[in-house]
């Protein structure tokens, strides 16, 4: 199934509503939130947030329902207090008995910053300046945890061991069972550090050598390596596939971490919804309910 371009009002109050910030005093906005989160959708679908000028008429063909400005004062609120973080985790609460957590798969995907920014610098392999981020997923390629941005001069293994010991601490948090759980990581992310901190929580590191770690053959006992285990990290290409269906991802224009980091939360739990969502449509459809009262449609709403 794709991934949703907007979701239905009934969708988001039950889930993206509860876990967004919303005025109290002062400044309400003027039309609903379901249909500024479907903007914002849109916008990250279509990389650029001027698009939604055409979009945002209202019933008077002068008169905009929204300007782009308003959209972007929502995103930037959500992003920044952590709102899109908290929609993310809540996906993952929403698909916890979907998931299988006897793998773990961890790794990067490196955005060109047009406009530079925070974690922003020139990678020589890309030949561009860019920033990094680095999801880690179920067998099933749902996304479970996230490092920050990482600026793109440096490996992927930088930073390596407070990076997973966060994501590990956050998926416990949110009372997933990792233990036991294979890690799949290529051959970028084998370090000591990074082995030391998956027993530390109880997750079989099944990482791929790198050769050019030693000089010479290490003595005595080869590490554990499981390969059939470790060619089942597909899911991540189709996840990281899902991803780039947004393609504000792939270019990178926001400057602030904040900001580029609530645009992939958003990706995320629309990731993490999207079998749900099917599954609810599937399921009202065999009782002939009608299409569409579960399933996003393809275009935002308004």
């Amino acid at each position: 199934s794709t991934i949703p371009t907007s979701v239905t009002e009934k969708q988001f109050n039950e889930h993206i509503l509860p876990y967004l910030s919303t005025a109290k005093r002062g400044f309400v906005c003027q039309i609903p939130l379901y249909k500024v989160f479907n903007y914002i959708l849109y916008r990250l679908h279509q990389a650029a947030m001027e698009r939604i000028t055409h979009r945002t008429q209202s019933a008077r063909a002068d008169k905009k329902e929204i300007s782009w400005q308003a959209v972007y004062y929502h995103f930037r609120k959500w992003s920044a207090d952590g709102s899109l973080e908290k929609v993310w985790q809540a996906s993952i609460h929403t698909v916890q008995d979907a998931l299988d957590l006897s793998q773990l798969n961890l790794d990067g995907s490196h955005a060109i910053a047009k406009k530079g920014g925070e974690s922003v610098a020139y990678q020589g392999r890309k030949r561009a300046k860019t920033s990094n981020i680095l999801p880690i997923m179920d067998t099933n390629g749902y996304i479970l945890a996230s490092t920050g941005m990482v600026a793109g001069n440096h490996n992927d293994a930088f930073n390596l061991k407070p990076h997973l010991q966060t994501a590990f601490k956050s998926m416990k948090r949110l009372g997933l069972n990792i233990t036991g759980a294979f890690f799949n990581a290529d051959s970028a992310f084998d370090t000591r550090e990074a082995r030391k901190v998956c027993f530390n929580y109880g997750v079989i590191p099944n990482i791929a050598e790198n050769k050019r770690n030693r000089k010479a053959p290490k003595r005595g006992r080869k590490r554990l390596f499981n390969a059939e285990v470790y060619k089942r990290r597909f899911t991540n290409e189709r996840s990281f596939a899902w991803v780039d269906k947004f393609r504000a991802l792939l270019i990178r224009f926001d400057r602030k971490d904040a900001n580029f980091l609530g645009a992939h939360h958003i990706a995320f739990a629309m990731i993490n919804l999207r079998m749900y969502w099917l599954q609810k449509f599937e399921s009202v459809h065999s009782k002939n309910y009608g299409i569409g009262q579960f399933l996003p449609s393809l275009a935002p709403s308004g």
